[in-house]
């Protein structure tokens, strides 16, 4: 929620679907923080693992800190990240990724 021109505020124990949004390109749901001067930043969830991995190729750098379950993030040419509860990492742009989910999970996320 944006409470004055540029200052946004949200929780991370968010609930109610008036506060999420149905993410098409990845799937899940998607809570945005804020959307500007080039900054996106919000939380992400899945409810129940996926069937197969999420591929998933960043327009910009993305930055994530995991709140909730774990994630195996495969880096094209690269490593293989094992992310649980309190684990950040920063992806460059561009990096093609497959993302092996177990649910229940949560991330707060940045893109800049």
């Amino acid at each position: 929620m944006e409470l004055h021109p540029g200052v946004f505020l949200s929780k991370v124990s968010v609930e109610g679907a008036e506060h999420w949004q149905s993410d098409p390109e990845v799937g899940g749901e998607a809570h945005v923080l804020c959307d500007a001067d080039g900054v996106q930043a919000g939380l992400w969830r899945m409810r129940k693992t996926p069937e197969k991995p999420i591929p998933f190729t960043a327009a910009t750098r993305e930055t994530i800190l995991v709140l909730e379950g774990s994630v195996r993030i495969e880096i094209a040419g690269g490593p293989t990240l094992e992310l649980a509860p309190g684990d950040i990492a920063s992806l460059p742009k561009g990096a093609e990724t497959r993302w092996h989910v177990t649910a229940p999970f949560k991330e707060l996320w940045v893109l800049a």
